[in-house]
């Protein structure tokens, strides 16, 4: 019988660890840059190289980002159910044998606060994951900028020392 192995997942999340993750990335990765970086090769296609070992080293990058996002989007949530629960199980607890009056007006108020708490994590959840998608893309737009900017000097240099 296959056993699962759950060593370096995080417990509350059940999340892998997020540097087992970078460090598979990494492991992967190493060889192929490892190869690149022993090519002897010059002029264009050297250059090619390096801009793809970048492009490598850029979406490891955007990947350990994003997954981190993910990793505090669901370690929020799961602190906000809990503290939820907890509030929850305290005020059932405190209108045990109150007047029933009493405890409807008191669900209505827990029921509004509720909602708009709800409300209020909601919010700062879609705030998270919009800075994490944020820093994900930067990566991502910086490596296609480099991009461009190379291939417009490399036709540049092409254009000048085609015409002399």
């Amino acid at each position: 019988m296959a056993t699962r192995k759950t060593s370096g997942a995080d417990k509350s999340t059940g999340l892998p660890d997020p540097a087992a993750i970078q460090e598979a990335f990494a492991q992967s990765f190493k060889g192929i840059t490892d190869r690149m970086q022993n090519l002897n090769l010059t002029g264009g296609a050297a250059t090619l190289l390096e801009s793809g070992r970048k492009d490598i080293e850029a979406l490891v990058e955007a990947n350990k980002r994003s997954y981190q996002g993910l990793q505090t989007v669901v370690q929020r949530q799961t602190e906000m159910l809990r503290n939820s629960i907890t509030e929850w199980q305290g005020a059932m607890q405190g209108m045990q044998g109150q007047d029933m009056s009493a405890n409807l007006a008191k669900l209505d108020e827990m029921g509004k606060a509720a909602f708009q708490q709800a409300l209020n994590d909601i919010r700062e959840l879609a705030e998270v994951a919009a800075k994490s998608q944020s820093e994900t893309f930067e990566i991502v737009r910086k490596r296609v900028s480099d991009n461009v900017e190379q291939a417009t000097q490399i036709i540049f240099q092409r254009l000048v020392v085609g015409r002399i």
